[in-house]
């Protein structure tokens, strides 16, 4: 069973930040990469941010230079900060985990940006 438990969404005014966590436990067996992925009401869900097990990252277009992921000492965990937040922004985020055996997702965080 694995479980990923995220943290950090909520309700903010445009220009604001938040910082988004995501831990993962359970029989993880080997991480290649993580990410974070939004759906706003009525769309597709896309991909915001994205981190190998190197270290290699790669960010939508629309958040380049506002968001930024990184992976925490466990290498469990992974973060997004995100900064100069905008009403396109609001969305559900979720944590997703590459791991050797599987993906998995979390259950998603609430974003919303107020103008």
């Amino acid at each position: 069973q694995v479980q990923l438990v995220e943290s950090g969404g909520g309700l903010v005014q445009a220009g604001g930040s938040l910082r988004l966590s995501c831990a993962a436990s359970g029989r993880i067996f080997n991480i290649n990469a993580m990410g974070w992925y939004r759906q706003a009401p009525g769309k597709q869900r896309e991909l915001v941010a994205h981190i190998t097990s190197g270290g290699n990252t790669n960010y939508a277009d629309s958040v380049k230079g506002r968001f930024t992921i990184s992976r925490g000492g466990a290498k469990n965990t992974v973060y997004l900060q995100m900064n100069s937040l905008k009403p396109e922004d609001t969305a559900v985020y979720y944590c997703k985990v590459d791991d050797v055996v599987r993906d998995y997702w979390g259950q998603g965080t609430q974003v919303t940006v107020s103008s």
